[in-house]
């Protein structure tokens, strides 16, 4: 696969002096192209501020970011042809009808008059909203303004979608309703880079993530690789078995799926029973499994339970809680 996006130690220093504030502290990851990537981050990390590196609105301190391989220092006209960004607030004009809104938005990017219905038309239809074509942006819901606000992105047929905090503020239908529709755009062929804090959207749709916190880059992998996918999330089983604790860890030692296997701290137990942990990062056919492997093994099992770590769990465990 080829980066699309890429930054390499991009860093940045707001004020000078003893005054001056990192925001971005030698960040350095990779979107490739097809890419669903959520960019992680408590309040005050620095999303906000490689956004707009990102997008050429704010220039690094130091480090180099590209987008289709254009340095957005050396080349910011080629990089910005190649994005559709959306801030988090997103200024819409609410005077104009949805329709004369993407007609402003057309104009703006040079499209032929000839060419703008049938594009405003498939926009609507894409981001469902042409049954509100003639109405004022000012009487469209939050969540409606959303989507307008994503389909004028979309007006010049970008390959790179920039989105910070798109489902911020939306309420749960229409935080669905943006994350089926950033869905839909990556089927389309679309690199999707967006900003949340929200981890059930991170779970939901994202193929890669990466964590930043006080402007560094903490951890960059696939959903399943960081543990925070909907179904491969980390999970502890716990077991108790009666008669030789030395010989039913032996035998939980050599059960493949079975990693850092422990005594539990919990000593409450009846004379004859221990009771053991260990986790287990397999699926649910193979947790399914795991328990007549274990008869089988010869462990005398008289207790099987399993706790899964959630998303808010996860993410604490990578993250301290700092603010840059």
């Amino acid at each position: 696969m080829t980066a699309i996006l890429q930054t390499e130690n991009l860093t940045k220093r707001y004020g000078k002096g003893r005054k001056s504030r990192l925001a971005l502290d030698s960040l350095t990851f990779h979107v490739e192209e097809g890419d669903i990537f959520g960019f992680v981050g408590p309040n005050g990390a620095g999303k906000t501020t490689a956004i707009r590196i990102l997008t050429t609105l704010l220039k690094p301190t130091a480090g180099e970011a590209w987008v289709g391989g254009h340095s957005v220092r050396a080349e910011p006209k080629a990089a910005r042809r190649m994005l559709g960004y959306m801030p988090d607030f997103f200024g819409v004009y609410g005077e104009l009808t949805v329709q004369e809104y993407l007609e402003f938005f057309a104009g703006c990017y040079y499209i032929p008059p000839r060419e703008r219905p049938p594009l405003i038309a498939d926009l609507l239809e894409l981001v469902d909203l042409g049954h509100r074509r003639e109405d004022d942006v000012d009487s469209l819901s939050r969540g409606m303004k959303q989507r307008l606000s994503l389909a004028r992105t979309l007006i010049h047929d970008p390959q790179v979608l920039i989105l910070d905090e798109p489902a911020s503020g939306l309420d749960p239908r229409a935080r669905v309703e943006i994350r089926d529709l950033l869905v839909e755009l990556a089927r389309m062929g679309k690199t999707i880079f967006f900003s949340t804090h929200i981890l059930a959207d991170v779970a939901e749709i994202c193929t890669r993530v990466g964590i930043i916190e006080a402007g560094k880059l903490i951890a960059q992998d696939t959903l399943a690789a960081l543990g925070l996918q909907r179904n491969t999330y980390q999970r502890t089983i716990t077991l108790e078995v009666l008669g030789d604790p030395a010989e039913a860890e032996r035998i939980l030692h050599a059960i493949p799926v079975l990693n850092d296997v422990r005594p539990s701290p919990e000593n409450d137990l009846p004379p004859g029973r221990a009771r053991w942990e260990a986790d287990f990062r397999g699926d649910d056919r193979a947790l399914s499994a795991l328990l007549s492997d274990l008869v089988e093994a010869g462990l005398p099992v008289v207790h099987f339970s399993e706790e899964q770590t959630t998303l808010e769990e996860v993410f604490m465990q990578l993250t301290q809680g700092i603010v840059s």
